[in-house]
């Protein structure tokens, strides 16, 4: 060999390692709702676009559809089927305690303030309990208020009493109990079935329902309640072998300009716009109606979620950590970021 090619050689042999060092790691996004819902239309092409951003194109992402029912999410990515999905804690009853909180009735605020404020008090309060045990939590969101979709009209808050309704689980479950509903336990994108076939007269969810599972077809209805029967929580969460296995550059990135409080910011942006979408939707078709409580029904509503208040902070207790203290800091961080 001459010594011009083993210069080459040697060329060519330090390429291939600098390609092999910055070659591109695509992500497995694991999703459960439709590609047109605002979760996958807007929030996980933005996260793709700012691991790529932050990495220098080193980590990106692909969004795939049905590997897994939605209460199955989380065991996805424990068994390394997916690298990133998200989870609705209320569809696995007794897995999450502390996630209740930010579902409470009552907090003033949009999905913004409302996922920010969670995230930093999970931080400061609920990381240590560890129950999301296995998987790394990259983001937390919760969607706008929950309101009740009727295919029947209702008036006031006793004309829901009977109504069989689909629940999605956590506190909104408890509102159902308190209020008389016969709840219906169906994952979100198989609402539209329940409904339209008799199975359910009405749904518990937030106004962006309207549009991105075609409420406005099969429960004409809306009666809203100021400030929401519920609110729903979420997680974005990561599988942590795959987290551990990028370059401590990248996790860096990733954790500093990406992940955290970033992520759940854009999330909560993300349902307050899809919430927008759905009240345009409401108001645009012409056999919808839109009933919002009277003065006496958010009386006896205000005495409901102060019983459920009271329950879900004496289980935060027992599960170990401080629930008025962290209710008050919810209540802190949500005024802060209320405009």
């Amino acid at each position: 060999m001459t010594r011009l090619t083993r210069f080459l050689s040697g060329v060519a042999v330090a390429a291939l390692v600098a390609t092999a060092g910055h070659a591109t790691e695509t992500l497995t996004i694991s999703s459960w709702a439709g590609p047109t819902h605002g979760i996958n239309a807007n929030l996980f092409p933005k996260l793709i676009e700012m691991m790529e951003t932050a990495t220098g194109g080193e980590v990106t992402g692909e969004i795939k559809y049905g590997l897994a029912p939605p209460p199955a999410q989380m065991d996805l990515i424990l068994d390394g089927a997916a690298d990133i999905a998200w989870i609705f804690h209320g569809y696995t009853p007794g897995r999450f305690v502390t996630t209740k909180l930010i579902e409470l009735p009552g907090f003033t605020g949009n999905a913004e303030a409302a996922s920010v404020a969670d995230w930093r008090v999970y931080k400061e309060m609920f990381e240590k309990l560890d129950e999301h045990k296995g998987v790394k939590v990259i983001g937390l969101m919760t969607h706008g208020v929950g309101q009740i979709h009727t295919s029947k009209d209702v008036t006031t808050l006793a004309d829901l009493n009977g109504l069989k309704t689909r629940l999605g689980g956590g506190v909104v479950t408890d509102v159902g109990t308190e209020l008389g509903l016969v709840g219906i336990q169906v994952p979100a994108p198989k609402v539209y079935e329940t409904l339209s076939s008799g199975a359910a007269d009405a749904v518990a969810m937030p106004v962006e329902g309207r549009k991105s599972f075609k409420l406005t077809e099969v429960a004409k209805n809306l009666y809203e309640m100021p400030g929401g029967f519920y609110r729903g929580s979420f997680a974005l969460i990561m599988s942590q072998e795959k987290f551990d296995s990028l370059s401590p550059e990248v996790q860096a990135k990733l954790e500093s300009e990406v992940f955290g409080e970033t992520l759940s910011r854009l999330a909560g942006q993300v349902w307050d716009e899809a919430d927008a979408e759905g009240r345009a939707a409401t108001e645009a078709a012409s056999d919808n109606s839109i009933r919002e409580a009277s003065a006496e029904d958010i009386a006896a509503f205000t005495k409901i979620s102060d019983k459920i208040r009271d329950k879900v902070l004496a289980e935060i207790d027992a599960a170990g950590a401080d629930g008025k203290a962290a209710y008050e800091m919810v209540k802190s961080e949500m005024a802060k970021e209320t405009k």
